[in-house]
């Protein structure tokens, strides 16, 4: 996924193992945590600094390395963990350099795959709302403390986490054309089935782009409707970037000759433009099955 690095706040280099990282301020949905080190860590979101007796832990993010290696996902409430959620697919390695974050959402923790539009842990607060955790604090604890270690850990400040309603229609600060890029973010629901962007030439019934991704058929579509009638569907994709439960980041891109297509820094597909007067291209719409979060243009 694209992340700037240019907003960090907080940064602790080279803590002391084991460690607590304290945030100033609320843990507000859209938040980012950053993680990076040259060993495998546990990583707890907790309520507070205690061990002993242990604090509640919101979010225990635990990679194991036996056998062929997991990522274990648990909550602790009253000194109890909960069930644990388990995957296998995990990027971490033994004595290898990490990166990661953890994407902070309104009722669940996300750790997307680097470079990928996918994650390997979708974990839900059973806390409910997570702005009310308080206080916040990230624990590290690394079970061999003998071994070397460099560990960095930031918070990147929130998005503007205003849902919107839909249909939603946005309208464009300036007309569509080369080089004109638009961004749109939201959550795809569990039960999701499909849903639909419009890039509408608000003077015709023309639609100049319509991408719809079906998770029930896992195909991304892409269309036009000009002069009253559709034209042919374009479906080719090396792989359907979106999934149940998800968080997205969709970059659409104006070029010269195509619109270009990206989801969580991942490039998807490019559409070549049939609707040819583009500075008429001035309104989108978005309605279907996700939580629509925000739409910037620019």
């Amino acid at each position: 996924m694209m992340l700037s690095l240019n907003n960090l706040q907080n940064i602790i280099y080279n803590p002391v193992i084991p460690y607590f990282f304290f945030f100033p301020d609320q843990l507000d949905p859209g938040t980012l945590i950053v993680i990076r080190g040259h060993v495998p860590s546990d990583v707890d979101l907790q309520y507070g600094s205690s061990v002993k007796p242990r604090a509640d832990v919101a979010f225990h993010f635990n990679p194991r390395f036996k056998r062929a290696g997991c990522i274990v996902c648990n909550t602790l409430i009253n000194f109890f963990f909960g069930r644990e959620e388990i995957t296998y697919d995990t990027p971490f390695k033994r004595e290898k350099s990490f990166f990661f974050f953890i994407m902070v959402l309104k009722d669940k923790f996300q750790v997307p795959k680097s470079g990928t539009p996918f994650f390997f842990c979708i974990f839900p607060s059973n806390r409910g709302d997570i702005s009310k955790i308080v206080p916040r604090t990230v624990y590290f604890f690394f079970k061999d403390s003998t071994v070397n270690h460099s560990l960095t850990c930031t918070k990147i400040p929130p998005m503007n986490y205003v849902s919107k309603s839909l249909p939603f229609f946005f309208f464009l600060n300036t007309p569509m054309g080369p080089g004109r890029t638009v961004v749109v973010k939201g959550e795809v629901f569990f039960f999701s089935k499909s849903f639909n962007f419009f890039f509408l030439a608000g003077k015709s019934k023309d639609i100049a782009l319509h991408l719809n991704p079906r998770l029930n058929i896992k195909a991304f579509i892409r269309n036009s409707f000009l002069q009253e009638s559709w034209g042919e569907e374009e479906r080719n994709i090396t792989s359907f970037p979106f999934s149940p439960g998800m968080y997205f980041e969709m970059i659409i891109y104006c070029d010269v000759r195509e619109f270009k297509v990206a989801v969580n820094g991942v490039h998807s597909l490019e559409y070549k433009h049939r609707f040819k007067e583009l500075s008429s291209i001035d309104t989108l719409e978005i309605n279907g099955d996700i939580h629509l979060v925000e739409v910037r243009s620019w």
